[in-house]
């Protein structure tokens, strides 16, 4: 119990350090969180975004280490290489007798952050492995790599940077004679 306690000490303090003064929703959610699953906040295993909380892959494969097994799958009728679309289905397995938690999940350049594209078909893979987690070990928030595009505040640095400049005066372009 002490570990327990320890645990949510931290998670309130790191978060509030993080995201500053929290509503108390968020307060009871993160307590939820962190007692029925332990998840740390130091440990990136659970972000705030928007207000909401999500858990990370890293917190999802920590929980998923007591798993007996996954097995994955592509679900090729809904792949099209060349429109980099693809969807998988992960079976995962809490023990040896157990029929398995299926999850799916899918990807395709308009469901994908800008900050990853190109690798959609691994983004498939995760969201499909992540929902089978979620299944199986009763998680009811949402995975951050299940959200796609967020756009993320930018820092008071970042909106003072200026734009790049151009090195010859023409961005870029041939130099003038």
């Amino acid at each position: 119990m002490g570990e327990s306690r320890a645990l949510l000490r931290s998670n309130v303090r790191m978060a509030k350090r993080i995201w500053g003064n929290l509503p108390a929703a968020a307060i009871r959610s993160l307590k939820e969180l962190t007692s029925k699953h332990g998840l740390s906040v130091r440990a990136s295993e659970i972000l705030l975004i928007e207000g909401r909380w999500y858990i990370t892959y890293a917190g999802l494969l920590r929980i998923a280490r007591r798993c007996a097994g996954i097995q994955v799958e592509a679900l090729t009728e809904f792949c099209s290489p060349t429109l980099s679309r693809y969807a998988f289905k992960a079976t995962l397995y809490r023990s040896c007798s157990c029929k398995g938690f299926v999850g799916r999940g899918d990807a395709d350049p308009s469901t994908v952050s800008g900050l990853v594209q190109g690798p959609q078909m691994r983004v498939a893979e995760t969201r499909a492995v992540n929902r089978a987690i979620r299944k199986a070990y009763g998680i009811s928030i949402c995975s951050v790599e299940e959200i796609g595009s967020v756009v993320e505040p930018r820092s008071a640095r970042e909106s003072n940077k200026r734009p790049p400049q151009p090195a010859n005066g023409n961005y870029g372009g041939p130099k003038s004679p």
